[in-house]
C-alpha cells in the first residue's frame, strides 16, 4: 500500500500524472497492429524534449570531479596582516563547498591517471564568497596565460586520431621548457594520489592579504595539507584500478564521508613582505616556482573538514562555479599574469557553461547579495530587484558602501609585446627537486615514469625530451635514457600515432 505522504507524480508544470509509463496513442483495430504517437501527448513530448537537454557543456578542463560540503575553522590569529572576516576570530566557522578533480580527462575518464588534481573551495563568508582555486602540485607548467589553451590541448586528444598522444604532449613541453619543474612534480611519486583525502591543495599564485583601512598588505602563498598525510599509488596499481574501478577516487571520498570518516586539511600561509619581493632571488609572481619553506616557513591558519556528501551531484557539484576572481575584503590579486588571466577566464566559462545568472544557484549563491546593476538574463530567479534603480548614483535609493580594496601597486612602465624567456634560472628549482628525489630513492621511479610516457612518442621527440632534462642535470637525462633502453629491451612501449599530422614532415 502506498503511504499517504508519498509524493504525487506530476508533469513539469505540476499537473498530476495517472501513469508515468503510459502514452496517448492511436491504435489500430487489429490486436497486433501498430500505433501512432500523438503531438497531444504532453507527457511523452515533455519527457523526450527534456532528455537531450539534461547535459550542460562539460568543463574544458577539470571535467571529472568528486565534491562535498564542509566547514572551515579559523584556528590561529591572523589580525596582524589581514582584515578578512572569515579569519577575524579564532574558532570562527565558515560553510564550504569543495570540488576535487582531475584536469585533462573527460567526465568519463579514469580517476587514477597521472595528472594534476584540481583543489577548489567555495567559502560562504558574511562578506561574500571566497573561492580558493588551486591544484595538488605547488607549481604549474606555464607562466604566460596565452599558452593556456595550447598546454591543455597537448594533454588531451589528438585532433586527427582523437586519442591522447605522447608525441603531442612532449613536443609542447620540449618547446616550452619553463614547465620542467611541474613535469618533475607530476612524474615523481606524487603524480597519482591514492585518495583525494590524501592530496595537498596549493593556491599556486601569490595573493595579497591586507588591511584596506591602513593600506598595508603582505604577499601570501596558500597551502592545504591533508591531516591524514600524503599517500600515492604506484603506476602499475593505478593502471589496474583505471580498468577495474575507474571511479575509484570519487567512490573513496563519498564512502568515507558517508561512514563518518571525515577528511580534513590544515591551512597554512607563507607570508612575504612586499619589500622583500623586490630583492628575492626569484620572481615571486612566477607560478612555475615555489618559495622554499626554509626562506618562508609555513604558518598555520585554520582547518578544513569535509563532512557532508552532496544531495545531488549535478545540482551541487556539476553546476558549481569557482573563480580566483571571487574574493572578499582583505584579499586581493597580485601581479601574477596567470592569476589575472584566470580571473577573467573562469567566470567567463561559467557564464557559457551554466548561464549568466549562475551565481543565483544554491551551490554558488552568496549569503547576501545586492547587485542591482546586473539585471535580467536567462533563468533569473531572485526577484530581479523589483523596481529598484538599475543605474548607478540614483537619488531614489540610498545605499551603504563596503570597504575599500587592498592597497594597489604603483606602476611606471610602457605597453609592449612580451613572452617570457626560458633561462638557466628555470632549471634551478628542478635541480633541487632532483636532489630530493635522489635522497629518498625517488629518482629511479621518476625516470621510469617519464620513460613509460615519452617512450610512446616519436624518436626525435624522445631525444628532445632527454635534452630538456639534461638542462636540469645530466644525471636526469641519463636516468631517463637508461629507463627507455630497458623498455626497448623488453619490447618497447610502442610509438603512438607516428603518422599523426603533428609528426609528419612537410613534403618538399
Amino acid at each position: 500500500m502506498t503511504p499517504d505522504d508519498a509524493p504525487i507524480v506530476t508533469l513539469a508544470e505540476g499537473r498530476p500524472v495517472h501513469d508515468p509509463t503510459a502514452a496517448t496513442v492511436l491504435r489500430g483495430e487489429k490486436p497486433k497492429g501498430g500505433q501512432l504517437s500523438l503531438l497531444s501527448d504532453t507527457q511523452l513530448i515533455e519527457t523526450l524534449a527534456h532528455f537531450p537537454r539534461e547535459r550542460i557543456p562539460e568543463r574544458v578542463v577539470h571535467a571529472k570531479a568528486a565534491g562535498a560540503w564542509g566547514e572551515f575553522e579559523c584556528t590561529h590569529d591572523v589580525s596582524d596582516f589581514t582584515s578578512a572576516a572569515f579569519l577575524s576570530k579564532v574558532g570562527k566557522k565558515t560553510k564550504v563547498l569543495a570540488r576535487l578533480s582531475t584536469v585533462a580527462g573527460e567526465k568519463g575518464s579514469s580517476d587514477t591517471t597521472r595528472d594534476i588534481r584540481g583543489f577548489a573551495l567555495k567559502m560562504f563568508t558574511e562578506e561574500g564568497n571566497w573561492d580558493f582555486v588551486g591544484n595538488d602540485l605547488p607549481v604549474f607548467f606555464i607562466r604566460d596565460p596565452v599558452k593556456f589553451p595550447s598546454l591543455n590541448r597537448s594533454h588531451k586528444r589528438h585532433p586527427q586520431t582523437n586519442v591522447p598522444d605522447s608525441t603531442m604532449f612532449w613536443d609542447f613541453h620540449n618547446n616550452n621548457q619553463e614547465g620542467v619543474h611541474c613535469l618533475m612534480q607530476l612524474f615523481g611519486g606524487r603524480g597519482i594520489p591514492k585518495s583525494l583525502r590524501n592530496i595537498n591543495g596549493f593556491g599556486n599564485h601569490t595573493f595579497k592579504f591586507g588591511k584596506p583601512e591602513d593600506s598595508t598588505f603582505k604577499y601570501v602563498k596558500i597551502h592545504f595539507k591533508p591531516d591524514a598525510g600524503i599517500q600515492n599509488l604506484e603506476s602499475d596499481e593505478a593502471v589496474k584500478l583505471a580498468g577495474e574501478e575507474p571511479d575509484y577516487h570519487i567512490k573513496d571520498l563519498y564512502n568515507a564521508i558517508e561512514k563518518g570518516d571525515y577528511p580534513s586539511w590544515t591551512m597554512y600561509f607563507q607570508i612575504m613582505d612586499p619589500k622583500e619581493a623586490e630583492t628575492y632571488r626569484w620572481n615571486v609572481f612566477d607560478i612555475t616556482r615555489i618559495w622554499p619553506q626554509k626562506d618562508y616557513p609555513l604558518r598555520p591558519i585554520g582547518r578544513l573538514t569535509l563532512n557532508r556528501n552532496p544531495d545531488n551531484h549535478f545540482q551541487d557539484i556539476e553546476q558549481a562555479a569557482f573563480s580566483p576572481s571571487t574574493m572578499v575584503p582583505g584579499i586581493g590579486p597580485s601581479a601574477d599574469p596567470m592569476l589575472q588571466a584566470r580571473m577573467f577566464s573562469y567566470p567567463d566559462a561559467a557564464r557559457y557553461r551554466v548561464g549568466p545568472n549562475y551565481q543565483q544557484l544554491p551551490c554558488n549563491r552568496a549569503q547576501y547579495v545586492y547587485s542591482p546593476y546586473q539585471r535580467d538574463g536567462p533563468m533569473r530567479v531572485d526577484g530581479n530587484y523589483d523596481g529598484d534603480p538599475d543605474y548607478v548614483r540614483s537619488s531614489f535609493r540610498s545605499l551603504r558602501l563596503g570597504p575599500a580594496d587592498i592597497a594597489h601597486d604603483e606602476w611606471v612602465g610602457k605597453v609592449t609585446q612580451f613572452s617570457s624567456e626560458v633561462t638557466d634560472e628555470d632549471f634551478e628549482q628542478p635541480r633541487d627537486l632532483w636532489k630530493i628525489f635522489k635522497s629518498n630513492g625517488e629518482d629511479k621511479v621518476f625516470a621510469k615514469n617519464v620513460a613509460a610516457h615519452v617512450g610512446k612518442a616519436l624518436p626525435q621527440v624522445q631525444k628532445a625530451t632527454i635534452e630538456m632534462f639534461n638542462r636540469v642535470d645530466k644525471e636526469v637525462g641519463e636516468a631517463i635514457q637508461k629507463a627507455l633502453d630497458e623498455l626497448d629491451n623488453k619490447g618497447g612501449a610502442g610509438i603512438e600515432h607516428s603518422s599523426a599530422p603533428c609528426s609528419k614532415e612537410k613534403k618538399k
